[in-house]
């Protein structure tokens, strides 16, 4: 007989894939070729704002850098298809700077596996090592957030001044083929739209798992009170490396989705306005929910896409009202605020109280009463 944690878990797994199912056989039914590709880059997103609210919403980890892992995954796969040229031949745009050979560090995105696993290790690694070097020295708050705020300054200065690598500002573009198909050819793009669907349900699971059971109590109780995590015996320090890392692979992996189905990548991708707006995505949807993540991600970007549509000339100013009613009226978002009204849009899960301090704790507060009498 099955307990009922694990049928709320079948229903919510149930759940995904008929969604999942909807969006890749009914949408490109419902849906333009234009309008596809465009929910194809929303989705993309999707999966990056995931990343965020899993070491935001859950470990407390506001990073206002994630464009710089979302960028590399985005250049990794670009560099990969920019070498679909005839053999000795360059891409196109070395020859405008003069570069007569390829750089040694364009050589192994000729190989599909090398390039893909650097679209996921990169970003992790980077992440990996930057949190390593962060968390040991115990940094944390908003010294960590103008930290990561800061990398997205170096790697887009580094970008967009290396022209003769990497195109400068106007980043790589004109994808041709990918294994002899052409990369803007409406059946590859669906296919890329189908991947996409598919890599958003898996990155789903894959936080719904890591932040269920005790990693997933322990990544709440790093957020709520560090200190006492330390003081329990474990180390908060390996815990935020491997979350953090996860959350930049998870990035580049959006990356490169976006990449391939936009047609380019510049270093736009590691400015700070677009890093800061992945967080706004997150705070919309509602953090330390994951479904609340992708809501607001597509909601923000299909209220931008329609409000610049209709009001061209003030639809900037529709777009700071709705942040503005979702931090004083929604703080927790559009998903908390449908939990906080006992509205689920999956089930509702158990929610996990920690306290601050101990003089908040019932068991300590019962103790100090027994001891009293």
């Amino acid at each position: 007989m099955i307990k009922k944690g694990g049928r709320l878990i079948l229903i919510e797994v149930g759940v995904v894939i008929v969604i999942a199912l909807f969006l890749i056989i009914i949408m490109p039914l419902l849906l333009s070729e234009f309008r596809l590709n465009l929910l194809g880059r929303f989705l993309s997103l999707a999966i990056v704002a995931l990343g965020i609210d899993l070491i935001w919403g859950y470990t407390g980890l506001l990073s206002l850098g994630h464009g710089i892992f979302f960028g590399l995954g985005g250049y990794a796969i670009a560099m990969y298809l920019k070498l679909q040229v005839p053999t000795g031949e360059l891409p196109d745009f070395m020859g405008l700077y003069g570069v007569t050979e390829l750089p040694a560090f364009w050589q192994p995105f000729y190989s599909f596996p090398l390039t893909i696993a650097a679209v996921v290790l990169i970003p992790g690694l980077l992440a990996g090592i930057l949190g390593y070097l962060v968390f040991r020295n115990r940094l944390k708050g908003v010294y960590f957030s103008i930290l990561t705020q800061a990398g997205t300054i170096v790697f887009f200065n580094f970008f967009n001044g290396q022209q003769q690598f990497f195109n400068g500002t106007n980043g790589l573009i004109d994808f041709t083929t990918l294994f002899g198909a052409t990369v803007s050819d409406a059946k590859t793009q669906l296919i890329f739209y189908t991947l996409t669907v598919v890599f958003l349900a898996a990155t789903y699971g894959v936080c719904r798992w890591l932040t269920s059971g005790r990693f997933g109590r322990l990544l709440i109780a790093i957020r709520d009170d560090e200190s006492r995590v330390r003081f329990s015996g474990y180390d908060p320090t390996d815990f935020k490396v491997v979350v953090f890392a996860v959350s930049g692979a998870i990035a580049g992996i959006a990356g490169a989705f976006y990449t391939i189905q936009s047609g380019s990548v510049s270093p736009r991708a590691m400015d700070i306005a677009f890093s800061i707006e992945m967080v706004i995505w997150v705070a919309v949807g509602g953090r330390a929910t994951l479904i609340g993540a992708i809501v607001g991600t597509l909601l923000v970007n299909y209220a931008r896409t329609f409000l610049s549509e209709q009001f061209a000339e003030i639809w900037l100013f529709f777009q700071g009202a709705l942040f503005l009613i979702v931090v004083t009226v929604l703080p927790d978002g559009i998903v908390g605020w449908l939990r906080s009204q006992n509205i689920s849009l999956f089930h509702r899960h158990q929610q996990i109280v920690t306290y601050p301090t101990l003089e908040e704790d019932p068991e300590v507060q019962h103790e100090r009463e027994n001891i009293g009498n």
